[in-house]
């Protein structure tokens, strides 16, 4: 299946938000001039956070660094957990995911709104979303539930062609079931992708969360929304949409002087598994 992988998309999220540069402590000051002198030096001054560290300390006070270093490592893992609900739940949506009722006339199969159908996505996500504290269970129902909503949208407003070159002149009364010509997924645009964009993506994970108070969640949902564009690109280009089986009537077809002809008024469906 060509989901979306999990390391890729972790992976992607983590370079954006060490890109932002997030500070631990939040905008940290120092409180006064005795400040040195409560900490033994080899408190004051520690080695810092390597550089993908996802937060940064805001000095080398062991216990600035530690805590940045630890929190950090906290993100990790909810990122990695993320990421994997994210693309096991695209896997199994692409497993069950269907096309049905494409017009087809001639060599031509008309796909409109409506015609590529599938589960609702947010729950596959939180089937393995991370769920360990309630701060995780409010950012995984955030995304989850922002991707399946715009996921919906998206798919449902699907449209395109879809070629079938022997039913141009086919030398029958009725041409048999006939897969369709694969086409990359990319070739079926969508109007509805704009809520995919980050923008529009971030904002309705922030909606989600329904919480302007929690920590670091406009830098999470920020880097998951850009780094999910850039995986939803390639997810497009590398899903084909196959096996759409056509069928439908000649009405011309009258041998021997019509030998063969156009099918008019056909129809194409694909089973569970036809975008892979």
């Amino acid at each position: 299946m060509p989901a979306p992988q999990k390391k890729q998309l972790a992976q992607l999220t983590k370079v954006n938000f060490n890109a932002k540069q997030v500070k631990l402590p939040t905008q940290w000051k120092p409180p006064g001039s005795q400040y040195p002198e409560a900490f033994d030096p080899n408190e004051l001054f520690t080695v810092p956070n390597p550089p993908n560290n996802l937060f940064r300390e805001p000095t080398l006070n062991k216990y600035h660094v530690d805590s940045a270093k630890d929190i950090g490592k906290d993100f990790e893992n909810y990122i990695d957990g993320i990421s994997e609900g994210i693309c096991d739940g695209i896997n199994n949506w692409l497993k069950l995911a269907t096309v049905v009722g494409v017009i087809i006339t001639g060599p031509v199969g008309i796909v409109t709104p409506g015609m590529v159908q599938g589960p609702p996505l947010g729950p596959l996500i939180l089937a393995k979303a991370p769920m360990k504290t309630p701060q995780e269970q409010k950012y995984s129902n955030a995304i989850a539930n922002a991707l399946g909503t715009v996921w919906q949208a998206w798919h449902l407003a699907i449209v395109g062609t879809l070629q079938y070159p022997a039913f141009a002149a086919f030398p029958g009364p009725v041409a048999p079931p006939t897969p369709n010509v694969p086409i990359p997924l990319a070739a079926l645009p969508s109007p509805a992708e704009v809520g995919l964009a980050p923008p529009a993506l971030q904002g309705l994970m922030f909606t989600n969360l329904a919480d302007p108070d929690a920590l670091h969640a406009v830098e999470l949902f920020s880097s998951i929304a850009t780094a999910f564009n850039t995986v939803f690109q390639i997810f497009k280009a590398s899903t084909l949409v196959q096996n759409v089986m056509g069928t439908g009537p000649i009405p011309t077809f009258a041998p021997p002087f019509v030998p063969a002809g156009p099918v008019i008024g056909g129809v194409g469906n694909g089973a569970p598994g036809c975008l892979k």
